[in-house]
């Protein structure tokens, strides 16, 4: 579908799931990183920022690779890959933090990761609907490890979506090389 200007339709990143899910994260590591990574908890606030600013490309990446879409599939699928990786980063501080602190990892079947990942399925989900799991460090880290597993996957499944388009369809600059 092309706008009036002749490109592809891009954009409407606010509704994808990836980006949704992406924006807890952030909004959650920020809380995460400022309640349990700040001194004398931490002796470093490299590692604060480090998963802030993961957090930060995993959800700005998704937002720039839609908006990029327009000229360049190969940029958006770069992009989200860049999202992706961003979340993987963040995925091993997090089990860094819990390892690290003596904490317990939380396995996929346990009652508590299922209790968070349901919540996903939820269509009046907010920050505030994963707001208490913040009250204690293990629970924290382990609901943004189920939420970064649920954006990995979604982000995985873009990625396979964009990829078999760009294949199939080619993209702007492969349009114009054809004219």
């Amino acid at each position: 579908m092309e706008n009036s200007f002749g490109m592809g339709k891009h954009g409407g990143y606010r509704n994808l799931k990836s980006f949704q899910t992406a924006t807890l994260i952030y909004d959650l590591t920020v809380e995460f990183c400022n309640l349990y990574m700040t001194y004398p908890t931490n002796k470093s606030y490299r590692t604060y920022d480090q998963m802030v600013q993961a957090a930060r490309s995993g959800r700005q990446n998704v937002a720039e690779g839609s908006q990029a879409s327009a000229t360049s599939r190969k940029t958006e699928i770069k992009l989200v890959g860049v999202a992706r990786a961003s979340l993987e980063e963040l995925l091993i501080d997090y089990e860094d933090f819990l390892r690290q602190r003596g904490l317990e990892l939380w396995d996929k079947d346990d009652p508590r990761a299922k209790n968070v990942r349901a919540l996903a399925y939820r269509t009046d989900k907010t920050y505030k609907t994963y707001r208490s799991y913040l009250n204690k460090p293990e629970a924290a880290a382990n609901c943004i490890i189920c939420l970064i597993h649920q954006a990995n996957f979604l982000l995985d499944k873009q990625l396979q979506a964009l990829e078999k388009s760009f294949i199939s369809q080619g993209g702007y600059s492969e349009e114009l090389l054809r004219r």
